[in-house]
């Protein structure tokens, strides 16, 4: 299926791996410019012919100087990917074992590198017609199901973008989000990710935590999402194809959350 992209732009963020590597990959792969950025340049990223932005995104100047970059290595951006997010290292436990040090290490990487980085490209995307994607979680319609400073500034993301919709519709900007449940991605394969703490502090193995992930949260699916599906999913929503799809929530979690 040709998603009419050639010649497009991207910047999309936290690019290194998982989500946002697969993310590159599909975008450049129909033929778009991309500037990836990520703190690390992984070999991996700089095989996808991406032009890699080394950048700490929570740092407040971060996505200024990323988007800067971005213009003068594109002239426009057509659109932009919000993926970059995590920070949970270290994230385990209830709610009363957070100060506030880890509340805005949270927030700074999960919320405010999306506000920061979308003020910053709203002009050229004003200027183009441009598409804004946020990659959020599931856990933002679940904040028990995780660290609660985690899921609850992915809730924050969630409805940014529904206010962001709604302001710049009208003026040619579609933005959506979507948010997948557990992915394999480093969050739950790698021997020091959040999954391996998670199963340490249950008393588990981490290929036992994550071989149970799908029963225990109901996905019926019965298996993690691959980072590549949900790279297809920003694509398309990036695509003149989805034209009249803008401010919606795509949930891809194996259907692990029953509510309407």
């Amino acid at each position: 299926m040709d998603l009419q992209m050639h010649g497009k732009t991207a910047v999309v963020t936290g690019a290194s791996k998982g989500i946002g590597l697969a993310t590159v990959k599909a975008l450049v792969s129909e033929g778009m410019r991309v500037v990836a950025a990520a703190r690390t340049i992984t070999p991996e990223l700089e095989q996808t012919g991406a032009i890699a932005v080394p950048v700490d995104l929570a740092a407040a100047e971060g996505p200024q100087s990323l988007i800067d970059a971005a213009l003068a290595a594109l002239g426009e951006i057509d659109l932009l990917v919000n993926n970059v997010g995590g920070g949970d290292g270290g994230a385990v436990g209830g709610f009363l074992s957070f100060d506030d040090a880890v509340w805005q290490e949270i927030y700074e990487l999960n919320l405010f590198a999306a506000v920061r980085a979308t003020r910053a490209a709203l002009p050229s995307l004003l200027r183009r017609g441009g598409v804004i994607v946020n990659v959020s979680s599931n856990g933002a319609r679940m904040p028990h199901a995780g660290p609660v400073p985690y899921t609850t500034a992915k809730a924050a993301l969630t409805a940014l973008g529904k206010a962001l919709a709604e302001e710049f519709g009208p003026h040619g900007v579609r933005v959506n989000t979507v948010s997948p449940g557990p992915v394999r991605t480093a969050m739950w394969e790698a021997p020091d990710g959040y999954g391996a703490e998670l199963a340490a502090s249950m008393g588990m193995e981490r290929e036992q935590l994550v071989a149970g992930l799908p029963a225990a949260m109901g996905m019926t699916t019965g298996r993690l999402a691959e980072p590549a599906e949900v790279a297809a999913l920003i694509t398309y929503l990036a695509s003149p194809l989805a034209s009249s799809t803008s401010g919606a929530d795509h949930i891809m979690d194996g259907g692990a959350i029953k509510t309407v």
